[in-house]
C-alpha cells in the first residue's frame, strides 16, 4: 500500500477524505511492485485479456442474514407471531408487493428483480457463499473456490494498469467473515482482490510528508511524480520489465485515488445516496456505509470489473424490526440511487447488481422482538446486467418456512452474474493447481427467467 505519515480526518470506510491515507494493498502478500507485477503476467498470459470493457458486478452482502419476510415477502396471512409489524406496499410493477421500509426501491420494482425462494445456503455466518457459489470445504486442500472477482481478474484481466480488475471495499468486521473481501482461492495470491485499506508485508512510504504539510491534492499527485522520478533516477524503472513498471503505475497512478474519491461528486449526487448515518445496531458487523455504494459506482465507472462490500449487520436475534427500519430504509435510499445513477449514466445493462446476505430468519419471532438463523429459505435483490427486470421469482409457504415455488439456488445467482459478465457458463473452466479444468458453478443455466 502507499502510505502517507500523519493524520486525516477519515470516512465510514476508513479512507481518509483529504489525500487517501493509504491506496491499494492486497490482503495477503506484499503490495511491492514485484508482487503485483506477478498478478499483471498473469492476466496478460490470459487470452483476451482486456475484453468485455465496462461488464462488471457490484455484490452487496447483506452480513448477518436479512429477513426475508419482512423485506420483499410480507406474510399478510401468517399468525401475528410470524406475521410481523411490518405491511407490504404497492410497487411500480402492478402485483409485486414489498416491505414498506423500502418505499424508493418500490417506485423503482421494475428495473428490479426479488427473489423469494433461494435455497442452497450453507447456514454460517459467512460471506464465502454471496462471493463465490461455493462453500468453503469445497475443493479446500487445493485452495478452495475463487469469488467471481477473481475470476474475471483471471479470464479478462484489468481494463487499465492504473485500475485494478477487482476491488474489496469491506472494512474489517470484528466477526471477520463478514467483511470476507472474496478469495482467489486456488488461482492463487495473484488473483487477490485489491483491498484499498489492505495491510500489506511492506508499504511504500513517501518520507518526511505528512498531511499536515499537504495543502491540496495537486501537491500530494506531485509528490507520486517525485516518487516515479527518483526511481528513474536511479535507474529502478530501467532495470523493470513492462509488468513491474505498469505495477509501479498502480501504487502511483491517481486513477484509484480519484475513483475512490467520492468528494468529487456534485453534492447533490451524494445527498442523494446518503451516508447512512448514525450507525446502529453494528456491534461485530459492517457499518450501513451508504458512502461505499457510491464508491462502488465510481470505481466501476473506472473500469473495475468487480466491487464487493458488506452492508450493515443484519443478525437480529433481538430488535428485527427496529433493526429492519434502521438498515432497510438506509438501503432503500442507497440502493436506488445506485441502480438510477448507472441508468443515467449508460451504465446499468453492463453493471450487475447484486444485494443479499448468507441465509434468511426464522418464521417464528423469539421472545426478544427478534429472528433466529433460518438457512432453509432467503431472499436477493438484482439488477441490471441486461436482465429481464421487473420481476418478483419464486415465493414461500404461508408461514415463510421453506421455498413452494421456483426455489433459486445461490448457485444459480451466481452463474446468471456470470452470463451477464459475458462468460459461457456451460462450457468456461480454469484450470485448478493439480491442472484439472474446473468449472465456475456446478449449476450451469443462468436463471432462465432473467436471460
Amino acid at each position: 500500500m502507499l502510505t502517507i505519515l500523519g493524520q486525516s480526518a477519515r470516512y465510514c470506510d476508513g479512507i481518509a477524505r483529504r489525500g487517501f491515507l493509504k491506496i491499494g494493498g492486497f490482503a495477503m502478500g506484499s503490495v511491492a511492485p514485484a508482487t503485483l507485477a506477478s498478478l499483471m503476467r498473469a492476466e496478460a498470459a490470459t487470452p483476451g485479456g482486456n475484453a468485455r470493457k465496462g461488464k462488471a458486478i457490484i455484490n452487496i452482502f447483506l452480513g448477518g442474514g436479512p429477513p426475508h419476510q419482512d423485506m420483499w415477502e410480507i406474510k399478510t396471512e401468517a399468525p401475528r407471531e410470524i406475521r410481523g409489524e411490518f405491511s407490504p406496499i404497492d410497487t411500480a410493477v402492478p402485483g409485486i408487493q414489498i416491505g414498506e421500509c423500502f418505499p424508493q426501491l418500490a417506485a423503482i420494482m421494475d428495473k428490479l428483480v426479488v427473489v423469494r425462494s433461494v435455497v442452497g445456503c450453507e447456514g454460517a455466518h459467512d460471506g464465502f457463499q454471496c462471493l463465490t457459489g461455493w462453500n468453503r470445504r469445497n475443493v479446500e486442500s487445493i485452495g478452495g473456490r475463487p469469488a467471481v472477482g477473481s475470476v474475471l481478474a483471471k479470464l479478462y484481466g484489468q481494463h487499465d494498469p492504473g485500475i485494478p480488475a477487482s476491488v474489496a471495499l469491506a472494512e474489517k468486521t470484528s466477526h471477520v467473515p463478514w467483511s470476507e473481501p472474496g478469495p482467489a482461492g486456488f488461482l492463487g495470491a495473484a488473483y487477490q482482490p485489491f483491498r484499498p485499506n489492505g495491510k500489506g508485508m511492506e508499504d511504500l512510504t513517501l518520507n518526511s510528508i505528512s498531511l499536515d504539510r499537504l495543502e491540496d491534492r495537486k501537491t500530494l499527485l506531485a509528490r507520486l511524480d517525485h516518487l516515479k522520478r527518483a526511481a528513474d533516477s536511479r535507474g529502478t524503472m530501467n532495470g523493470m520489465d513492462a509488468f513491474t513498471q505498469a505495477a509501479f503505475g498502480v501504487l502511483t497512478s491517481s486513477k484509484l485515488a480519484d475513483a475512490l474519491d467520492i468528494s468529487k461528486e456534485p453534492a447533490e449526487v451524494r445527498e442523494r445516496y446518503g451516508d447512512g448515518k448514525p450507525y446502529k445496531y453494528q456491534y461485530d458487523g459492517a457499518p450501513t456505509c451508504n458512502e461505499q455504494i457510491l464508491m462502488a459506482r465510481r470505481l466501476v465507472e473506472a473500469g473495475v470489473r468487480s466491487v464487493t462490500l458488506s452492508y450493515g449487520r443484519w443478525d437480529s436475534h433481538g430488535q428485527n424490526f427496529d433493526l429492519v427500519r434502521d438498515h432497510g430504509r438506509k438501503l432503500d435510499q442507497a440502493v436506488s440511487a445506485l441502480v438510477l445513477d448507472l441508468e443515467q449514466r449508460g451504465m446499468l445493462q453492463d453493471v450487475t447488481i447484486l444485494v443479499w446476505g448468507e441465509f434468511g430468519r426464522t418464521p417464528r419471532i423469539n421472545d426478544g422482538a427478534g429472528r433466529d438463523h433460518w438457512p432453509q429459505v432467503s431472499c436477493a435483490l438484482m439488477a441490471g446486467g441486461g436482465m429481464r427486470t421487473g420481476q418478483a421469482i419464486g415465493a414461500t409457504n404461508r408461514l415463510g418456512e421453506y421455498a413452494v415455488s421456483r426455489p433459486v439456488h445461490v448457485q444459480e445467482i451466481i452463474g446468471t452474474a456470470y452470463h451477464n459478465l459475458g462468460i459461457d457458463v456451460m462450457n468456461t473452466t480454469i484450470s485448478d493447481p493439480t491442472g484439472r479444468p474446473q468449472f465456475l458453478v456446478d449449476i450451469r443455466e443462468p436463471m432462465k427467467e432473467l436471460v
